[in-house]
């Protein structure tokens, strides 16, 4: 017989790579980080998919608008690189909920890859949980509310309900032809405050500012302002800075929107008074706090959480706002006194979605809406327009640091339930964080 020459065998992957796997965790990371969910939060739930299908050696990289995962198989094989790019975020919250459940039962082992996959595209298919009508009559309640917390009656609060739907509406029209969220804020926050001078043209200045601080309010970036703050403190520091400067223009379109207004008042000879701005109640009247309790519950609404979250949601714009009373009664300045609301109801917000084992975005963020600075923003732009610009300076920066107050406020109450905490969603714990044992400042 003669020599028979034999190939050696090409050499193997020690480990092998499922594009569907691939894929759904992409898929699940894309959804979470646009339906509103802290970077942190997507990158744990990312990995609990990757180990749960057994990508070998998977690492997961996410920032404000792109998600990465890399995969390394065994022996020598090339790595596979997969990502998408969040081209439009929207809050919705009753998505994260499910979301995170279906994290939680594959981390578990309880669901197959094609499993995950036809739940996961029920999940985007999944409408919210109140018709569109509710969502935008949701916004124009929550400056009726927040007008009747600022000591607003019935007809400032019919006026702000007025004037933020009508705004609202003015800024879907500009939007369906393509005009960038700047403006569409601009034109929004410019009709709260054409309302408010118009009130005051009228004689009854009292009336204006309680208007004014409910239609801002409901404009304000309570969702993006925690978000950018959790993923500072928790080391993403990219996109935390993403979504601070995101929360910087919303603010900036809001704050020209009421400058441009209120100059043209003041050029009109509108009498706009300083004086006449509503200040924080240092009495707890029954009216102001069921009026902060709505806030947050039509706060609620607005960012589509699920319906069993909405009486706690209630619950907590009712507290927030009784522990930020008390403490300004005792002497707290408001900067402090926001923060103290704010761990009280960060903690108990995430020491609930813990129990339920949900996220907790949908307990906290409604929660401290009550004390979203729009008074204090109105209150800078009159003052830089009467001739006071350093005082109106000052009220922005305090009206910027109150917001910035809450959103660490909240996440230093969920640091507290962190520190204690052995497991949670996907992998998340006290000792799912590597990065809180790195060298400091080095």
């Amino acid at each position: 017989m003669g020599d028979v020459s034999i190939e050696p065998l090409e050499e193997e992957p020690g480990d092998s790579v499922s594009p569907r796997a691939l894929d759904l965790v992409l898929r699940v990371g894309e959804l979470l980080l646009a339906s509103g969910e802290a970077t942190e939060r997507v990158n744990e739930s990312m990995l609990s998919l990757a180990v749960a299908y057994e990508l070998p050696r998977a690492d997961v990289a996410v920032t404000f608008t792109v998600i990465t995962v890399n995969v390394h198989p065994g022996n020598g094989a090339m790595p596979v690189t997969g990502g998408r790019a969040i081209r439009r975020r929207f809050p919705a919250y009753w998505r994260l909920v499910a979301l995170h459940a279906l994290v939680q039962e594959a981390s578990l082992g309880l669901l197959d890859v094609e499993e995950a996959h036809r739940r996961l595209a029920e999940i985007k298919r999944m409408p919210p949980p109140y018709p569109p009508w509710l969502m935008i009559v949701g916004l124009g309640l929550i400056a009726a509310s927040a007008s009747v917390m600022v000591g607003g009656g019935p007809l400032v609060a019919g006026t702000a309900f007025v004037a933020t739907i009508l705004g609202d509406r003015a800024a879907a029209a500009l939007a369906r032809r393509g005009v960038a969220e700047f403006f569409q804020l601009t034109v929004a926050a410019a009709i709260g405050a054409a309302s408010a001078s118009l009130v005051i043209a009228i004689g009854a200045p009292s009336h204006a500012s309680a208007i004014v601080t409910g239609a801002v309010l409901a404009l304000l970036p309570g969702r993006p302002l925690v978000a950018s703050i959790q993923d500072g403190i928790t080391g993403d520091l990219i996109s935390a800075a993403a979504r601070l400067l995101e929360v910087f223009f919303i603010v900036a379109a809001i704050v020209s929107g009421l400058g441009v207004v209120v100059y043209v008042a003041v050029r009109l000879g509108v009498p706009v008074d300083v004086g006449a701005l509503p200040t924080a109640p240092t009495s707890l009247l029954p009216v102001t706090v069921i009026a902060a309790a709505a806030v947050s519950l039509t706060f609620a609404v607005s960012l589509a959480v699920p319906r069993r979250a909405l009486a706690a949601a209630a619950l907590g714009g009712a507290l927030i706002w009784v522990v930020y009373v008390l403490a300004r009664g005792a002497g707290v300045t408001p900067v402090l006194a926001s923060a103290i609301g704010a761990v009280v109801v960060g903690l108990l917000g995430n020491l609930l979605a813990r129990r339920r084992q949900e996220p907790a975005l949908p307990y906290i963020v409604p929660a401290i809406a009550p004390l979203l600075p729009g008074t204090a923003l109105y209150r800078g732009m009159i003052e830089l327009n009467v001739g006071l610009p350093q005082t109106g300076m000052l009220s922005l920066i305090g009206g910027i640091s109150v917001a910035l107050a809450l959103g660490a406020g909240v996440n230093l109450g969920g640091e507290f339930v962190r520190s204690f905490q052995r497991v949670g969603l996907g992998v998340s714990g006290r000792g799912a964080r590597p990065a809180a044992r790195r060298t400091r400042g080095y």
